[in-house]
């Protein structure tokens, strides 16, 4: 049956400073495992912790510039392109850019905490 989700979810987000993470679709928002499907609003300077997902992520940057971190360089993704972060592989997230940066990110399956696999602080 066709379900409408009227507003996002906000959910605490990792990394300072804070950014806003609006899931749509994901555990949260709608009790969905199988995809998670947020926007993300990252601050200029925002970073994260590394970490090796369970899951595959696939980021549209809508604007601003995202910079990811593997274990064989650092790329910087600008609004209009789209990058594909592999489960299993290690990436760290951050927005050091002067405007930060609006996103996409769709998780398949759904981001957990508990299958994020975050580095030890």
């Amino acid at each position: 049956m066709l379900r409408i989700i009227e507003s996002p979810v906000r959910i605490e987000a990792a990394g300072t400073p804070r950014k806003s993470i609006e899931e749509f679709i994901g555990r949260v928002a709608s009790a969905t495992e199988a995809i998670s499907i947020a926007r993300m609003k990252s601050p200029s300077g925002w970073s994260e912790p590394g970490q090796t997902p369970a899951f595959d992520e696939y980021t549209v940057v809508l604007r601003g510039e995202l910079q990811i971190e593997t274990r064989t360089g650092v790329q910087r993704v600008r609004a209009g392109q789209a990058v594909i972060a592999p489960g299993g592989e290690w990436v760290r997230y951050s927005t050091p850019g002067p405007d930060g940066a609006e996103y996409i990110a769709v998780c398949l399956p759904a981001f957990s905490p508990a299958t994020v696999r975050r580095d030890d602080a």
